[in-house]
């Protein structure tokens, strides 16, 4: 059997169109959203940043959701302020709070504490706050999710986190780019959200996803960790 075809570990939708990508995903996320303010008052969603889900949280900031009762947060952060515009908060801000008028936002980074209290502040919060309705996940090229790149010094620490998040030294893998400090999601973090989305663009992420799932090792990558973890599936909504 095809690994993309394992049914059991996640659900995969394949989309031939990217304005329908977009619509399918910022709908999901909006229902998902609207039954929580219904049922529990208030809402509660972590982003993730980059270019590809940035689309979709603009159409989101135009569906029908109270936004008043809407928190968000991130999956992870560059250790950057969230003024600087290669931050995943400026993104968010840029993509969906500046429409979605009302819309609460707990950045991970405060301008003037050191990381590791930066860290505590976010398990702080998320101790305090209801469980994240919803997560938004990407991947790299190289398998990373949130923040956890393969290959980092910090990276069986953070997997073995009993805290939602975690602080991570990327120096060294590519992935990070010029950004190697970060605060990252943990796999205990990810548990605690009721659903997961992982959005991917082209074939090439779908071939790594692929590979992943074969070598079933989630040290070499790290996406594994989304995947193979108690509560509902991972949905993963694809387009070339």
């Amino acid at each position: 059997m095809n690994a993309l075809d394992d049914s059991n570990r996640f659900i995969l939708i394949r989309h031939t169109d990217a304005d329908a990508w977009i619509e399918t995903i910022a709908d999901e996320m909006a229902q998902i959203l609207n039954h929580d303010i219904a049922s529990e008052g208030r809402a509660r969603m972590l982003l993730s940043g980059g270019t590809t889900p940035a689309p979709v949280y603009q159409a989101l900031a135009e569906l029908d959701v109270q936004w008043d009762r809407v928190e968000v947060s991130l999956v992870d952060e560059r250790w950057l302020s969230p003024q600087d515009r290669d931050s995943n908060a400026w993104l968010v801000r840029q993509s969906l709070l500046n429409r979605a008028e009302g819309a609460h936002f707990d950045p991970l980074v405060r301008v003037g504490k050191p990381l590791p209290e930066c860290v505590h502040d976010a398990n702080l919060q998320a101790q305090y706050s209801q469980a994240p309705s919803v997560a938004v996940l990407g991947m790299g090229n190289d398998g990373h999710t949130a923040s956890l790149f393969p290959g980092s010094r910090d990276l069986a620490r953070a997997l073995e986190s009993t805290l939602p998040y975690a602080a991570l030294d990327a120096t060294g893998c590519p992935g990070s780019n010029q950004w190697p400090l970060r605060i990252t999601l943990t796999p205990h973090g990810l548990r605690r959200c009721r659903q997961r989305l992982l959005l991917l663009r082209g074939k090439q992420k779908l071939e790594v996803l692929k590979q992943a799932l074969e070598s079933n090792n989630a040290q070499l990558y790290p996406i594994l960790n989304a995947i193979d973890i108690d509560g509902p599936k991972l949905r993963i909504h694809w387009c070339d």
